[in-house]
């Protein structure tokens, strides 16, 4: 048999046998290894080369970070802060709840963490308040994908360390597609509210929004230390990911004081749990990954979509037609590693900034944390507020092509999220 069919037919099998995914990734490599007859030793190199990167250290940082938010009373000031100023607003609870995402999205970096820490108090908030179930669900999961759009992310740190590119660019390229997102469902809210009869809060006077606004300054300070220590030059994406961790253990167990002390232990096993599981789905991915390269499929996919068009406009839409497909059934992360040839090989052949490439891949893949079967925000947006998945799935499509109405306008217009990396870190484009 054909190695490349063995390869696909033992990963389809293992997944539809209810194999982790990170096995099936392993196995069937494993499989095609021996019947081309590859040294097994193969696999182990791979595997340790595609965690073998010092910018993946910021990973666990980050995971750590977002797990120090969500326990130390941080995710609750933001929720304050968000409130105070524009929870009066018609519909307010659910501008509050993208407001919320976007400030949890420039100290966490992590979509799942932000679904679990601003949907958990959110969700049953707003369903009180008399919000339909399915749209609470929607815009709760939706936000959330801002958590790796927005700095810092760690897909984007993925990202740079697969593609040796800079992660600061990515970070600053990630700034203005998060906030025209995350402004594209607060308008679609608006819409909505107003449609379906949404509450709205009470006004808070002026002076308590700048008092509660202080009270989470400290916290708000952290996407200012990650992105300036980075632009300047000061410390490497890695670094600033550990200083964070630093900033927000004095924040949580100094400054805010609701954490006892002995929950610390709990909070680092938890982390290590995290961020082991995730590292050794990326080793196995890599093994895939190489085969991949192996057998040439990168360049055969590249042709297969430049015989269809050769147009940059066009060929950029079928690279994102192919992510979004992908992003329904992996996880951000593995797609990024298995298919990262494919993606830089398309890319060349398109004529597209690498950057701009890695920024709008980011994109893609997250939005799939919304899409089903993956999808897993959508997943713990919908066990937290009890709802039915395809009814809240439903309820995402309209938040979703605003989304990709982001993505296809920085396609026409690159320097839209260029400017800002150009501008502030023009050496990554050297």
């Amino acid at each position: 048999m054909n190695p490349v069919i063995t390869l696909l037919v033992c990963f389809v099998v293992l997944v539809i046998i209810r194999v982790p995914l990170a096995f099936a990734m392993g196995l069937s490599s494993l499989v095609v290894m021996v019947q081309l007859g590859i040294p097994l030793v193969s696999v182990a190199n791979q595997m340790f080369n595609g965690i073998n990167s010092f910018t993946l250290l910021a990973v666990p940082f980050f995971m750590l970070l977002g797990q120090l938010l969500n326990t130390g009373g941080i995710t609750e000031r933001l929720l304050v802060v968000s409130n105070a100023w524009i929870g009066h607003i018609k519909g307010g609870l659910a501008h509050v709840n993208v407001l919320a995402s976007m400030l949890f999205a420039g100290l966490s970096g992590s979509s799942t963490a932000d679904t679990v820490g601003i949907g958990g108090m959110l969700i049953p908030a707003q369903i009180k308040a008399g919000y339909d179930k399915e749209y609470t669900v929607a815009i709760t999961a939706c936000s959330s994908v801002l958590g790796v759009i927005i700095p810092p992310s760690v897909l984007m740190v993925f990202y740079g360390a697969m593609a040796q590119l800079s992660v600061g660019a990515l970070f600053l390229g990630g700034v203005v597609p998060g906030l025209l997102i995350g402004l594209s469902q607060m308008g679609y809210n608006v819409w909505r509210s107003n449609r379906m009869g949404y509450p709205k809060a009470d006004w808070v006077p002026w002076k308590q929004k700048f008092i509660r606004t202080g009270k989470a300054l400290p916290a708000l300070s952290i996407p200012i230390i990650i992105l300036g220590g980075i632009t300047a030059g000061i410390v490497t994406a890695t670094e600033a990911a550990a200083l964070t961790v630093f900033v927000a253990l004095v924040l949580v167990y100094l400054v805010y004081r609701e954490v006892p002390l002995k929950d610390l232990p709990k909070i680092l096993g938890e982390g290590v749990v995290a961020y082991a599981l995730a590292m050794f789905a990326l080793a196995c991915a890599s093994p895939l990954a190489w085969l991949i390269a192996y057998f040439d499929a990168p360049a055969a996919i590249a042709n297969f979509m430049m015989n269809i068009t050769s147009s940059y406009f066009g060929l950029y839409t079928l690279l994102v037609v192919f992510m979004l497909i992908i992003g329904t059934f992996l996880s951000p992360a593995m797609g990024i590693i298995i298919f990262m040839p494919i993606f830089q090989s398309v890319g060349q052949a398109a004529g597209i900034n690498p950057i701009h490439l890695g920024i709008t891949v980011v994109i893609c893949l997250a939005l799939g944390q919304v899409t089903p079967p993956y999808g897993m925000c959508l997943l713990i947006a919908c066990q937290i507020g009890k709802a039915s998945i395809p009814k809240s799935f439903m309820a995402c499509i309209p938040i979703l092509v605003l989304a990709l109405g982001v993505v296809f306008l920085g396609i026409a217009f690159p320097n839209l999220f260029l400017f800002l990396p150009k501008l502030l870190m023009p050496t990554a484009f050297y």
